[in-house]
């Protein structure tokens, strides 16, 4: 009972919708959206960043089965923070009133970094399903691929934002050392000296 309980997809969403439920509430009671835009923007960040780091965390700890366990559901993940960031887009709308003063926000380096975060993340959230994986083949992982440009344009966003590089490096610095770790490990897997050891074996 318990195993079903944790291995269902309902129960996985519950899990990370559990974080919104606060966030949407303050905004239906009323209350000024600005305290929830940080809140909003950090749990988008968070997923897509566990998601990102399950393959190198895959290489590094193959035997785990927390980690595989987390890799069947990444796409959730993923989707999620789109989910977080959708609602960390539609606070900042709504609580700057007018598209004339969305536009005039967006010349600010940290919030176009912000939108173009956004605008990536939403056909990668749109093709996170099984059916865009058998129409797109091999294309869908080129596409998912610009999941990078985005975690590099939200890195920016949050830095230049809130002007201040401790809480975004905190997050962010685990996934660079992962992903120059895979780097590193597809690197020296392929390397012809790696092929010529195999050979000789």
């Amino acid at each position: 009972m318990l195993k079903s309980l944790l291995n269902s997809p309902y129960s996985f969403w519950a899990l990370l919708a559990l974080p919104s439920i606060a966030m949407i509430n303050g905004a239906l009671s009323g209350g000024d959206l600005e305290p929830l835009l940080h809140p909003t923007g950090e749990f988008a960040a968070r997923f897509m960043i566990i998601a990102m780091m399950l393959t190198p965390l895959r290489m590094l700890f193959p035997k785990s089965g927390l980690v595989l366990w987390l890799m069947r559901r990444r796409r959730y993940l993923g989707v999620a923070a789109f989910g977080y960031a959708a609602l960390h887009t539609l606070y900042y709308v709504i609580d700057l009133g007018s598209l004339s003063a969305v536009m005039t926000d967006m010349v600010k380096f940290g919030i176009w970094t912000g939108w173009v975060a956004f605008i990536i993340f939403v056909p990668l959230a749109l093709t996170s399903n099984d059916a865009s994986v058998r129409l797109l083949r091999r294309s869908w992982k080129t596409l998912q691929r610009f999941v990078y440009p985005a975690a590099v344009a939200t890195l920016l966003h949050w830095i230049f934002v809130h002007s201040n590089f401790g809480p975004a490096l905190v997050h962010f610095v685990p996934l660079a050392g992962l992903e120059i770790y895979r780097i590193w490990k597809t690197t020296s897997a392929t390397s012809p000296a790696s092929a010529e050891g195999n050979a000789a074996s």
